[in-house]
């Protein structure tokens, strides 16, 4: 079954599929999963933000750069 996938398939047998891929699919399948991944990473990052889960942080940083232990960028 290499090249396609179904949700019996384990892990092993996913990486297995990718490997048997042509230089050219795997081009394809990079792009592909390069997307998927920031997507579902922004995702997460706005529900962490959402949930208050990075004020302790932001707030931190407002006190340095309050502080004067900040560089411009």
């Amino acid at each position: 079954m290499v090249g396609q996938y179904n949700s019996d398939m384990t892990l092993q047998e996913l990486e297995k599929s990718i490997t048997n891929l042509s230089a050219e699919e795997l081009t394809k399948f990079r792009a592909w999963f390069l997307a998927f991944d920031a997507k579902h990473w922004d995702q997460q990052f706005a529900a962490d933000v959402a949930a208050g889960q990075l004020n302790d942080l932001a707030d931190e940083a407002i006190r340095e750069h309050r502080a004067g232990d900040s560089t411009r960028l």
